[in-house]
């Protein structure tokens, strides 16, 4: 579903287009759904859930074993999820590696970096390898700072990040930070080369297509609605298997007995219409590296391959309810904010149009940290929780579960990633309602008012009110 809406935004004829999944969808074309269930079915795994997670689960699943069956379940299409309406970053970020360090030790939490270092390589040489053109560009991730207190946070950030081993990452100032891209008032960036961009519904397809080719089941329209030992519980039937493996992410709360599990947190984004040589000009990103800055509310941006700029940030960021939004349909006044990003980042662009808008849900564990489990009594497993980053994290996290089944089965023994300090991490639930909801917008709120007095108070420091939302949310 989408419509045009006017937004006070540039749009083309008849407003901005608002929804039908995503622009990478309206880019690639939506796909025609497989068959559903068609009653009981046994399996040797079972995976709920045809996003990233499970696509990448059943992928490198199947490749190590091809004896195994494997049937993916999805409640509406493979890629209707985060993972076809996300930013397209392809990055090393993961989420709770600051808390995996305090509770594991230090060089645990290098040992998890690096595999995330590695895993933007990783999915880049599995594209190639299946033939799958999602307009992958590895350019690297530039992140700005505009104001003093973000600053001092880059600083801080950089150094951080050099302590987890990241030796290539080199930071630059408002003059270096302008041969890469132009973006108004940044007065320092920080650069890595573990990252790309890409078009993340020409991934999803790739990887559906690849591994119905390698012998996987996949049916689509086929609502999970309990998960439970050996059971996958749909409307049209359930898979009995050892195995049972929750990849929802975002969708998770749907699931009988989860609704606390994992917050639903919205992101939207905004597209414009192709940009000219000129204006790319005024702009720079010859590098098309994705783009990040330190604000508390933080937004993240690409080139795409057809020279947009794709731009996304939280807009409102929950339903009361763990709900989720009607396929991507976003709030105005969340275009306007983004378009105000947008402009304000760079003020040449002012006019451009905005052909498309859309909004998605990710996971959010309590304490923010992402997670990979396969209980042994049970053969229930499970991976997300990425709070953004899961693009990239999604390779990690299946690799991890391909080696913990096996394990579990007598196939193969403990691997490097099977001790990575996020396995088996498990957290309490989120608060009920209405708690949840106000808590998470007064942290939102909290971090625009700090985001706000930054830009217009000079010399403002980092606020301490958006210091305690952090450790109220756990992210720090």
């Amino acid at each position: 579903m989408s419509s045009r809406s006017g937004t006070g935004v540039p749009g083309g004829p008849g407003g901005v287009v608002n929804g039908g999944v995503s622009f990478w969808y309206a880019d690639d074309g939506l796909p025609e759904r497989r068959a559903p269930l068609p009653g009981d079915a046994t399996a040797d795994v079972v995976i709920v859930g045809g996003g990233f997670t499970g696509l990448w689960t059943a992928y490198y699943l199947k490749k190590a074993a091809p004896f195994l069956r494997i049937t993916v379940l999805e409640r509406k299409f493979c890629g209707y999820g985060a993972s076809g309406r996300n930013g397209g970053w392809l990055y090393n970020g993961i989420a709770g590696r600051d808390r995996y360090a305090k509770l594991h030790g230090h060089e645990a939490a290098v040992r998890l970096q690096r595999a995330m270092n590695d895993t933007v390589d990783e999915v880049v040489r599995v594209a190639a390898e299946e033939d799958i053109d999602a307009g992958i560009h590895k350019g690297g991730v530039l992140e700005v700072a505009c104001t003093p207190a973000q600053l001092a946070r880059l600083k801080a950030f950089h150094e951080t990040e050099l302590s987890y081993g990241e030796t290539d990452r080199e930071l630059y100032g408002a003059r270096e930070a302008a041969e890469r891209i132009r973006v108004a008032d940044a007065v320092g960036a920080s650069w890595t080369p573990h990252g790309a961009r890409l078009q993340p519904v020409r991934l999803v397809k790739g990887l559906v297509a690849a591994v119905e080719a390698l012998g996987v089941t996949v049916h689509e329209s086929t609502p999970v609605t309990e998960i439970r030992p050996k059971h996958a519980v749909t409307p049209y039937g359930t898979v009995r298997a050892p195995y049972v493996l929750r990849c929802t992410e975002g969708f998770t709360a749907a699931l009988k007995g989860e609704r606390r599990t994992w917050l639903p947190m919205n992101s939207s984004m905004i597209v414009t219409e192709p940009l000219t040589e000129a204006q790319w000009e005024s702009v720079g990103w010859a590098g098309r590296e994705t783009l990040g800055d330190m604000a508390h509310a933080y937004m993240y941006a690409q080139r795409t391959a057809d020279d947009r700029i794709a731009l996304g940030g939280r807009g409102v960021p929950y339903r009361f309810g763990s709900r989720t939004d009607n396929d991507g349909r976003t709030q105005a006044e969340t275009i306007a904010e983004l378009y105000e990003i947008l402009v304000r980042f760079f003020p040449s662009l002012t006019g451009v149009r905005v052909d498309h808008a859309w909004s998605g849900v990710l996971g959010v564990p309590r304490d923010w940290c992402a997670t990979v489990t396969l209980d042994r009594s049970t053969g229930l497993g499970w991976a997300g929780g990425y709070v953004g980053s899961g693009v990239a994290t999604a390779n990690l996290a299946a690799r991890t579960l391909r080696d913990l089944v096996q394990q579990d089965s007598g196939q193969a023994g403990a691997t490097d990633l099977t001790s990575l300090p996020w396995v088996g991490h498990r957290v309490r639930k989120w608060e009920p309602e209405p708690f949840r909801w106000l808590g998470v917008h007064g942290l939102y709120a909290a971090y625009r008012a700090a985001d706000h007095r930054e830009r217009t108070m000079p010399g403002a420091e980092s606020s301490r009110l958006a210091r305690l939302a952090d450790r109220v949310t756990g992210r720090h």
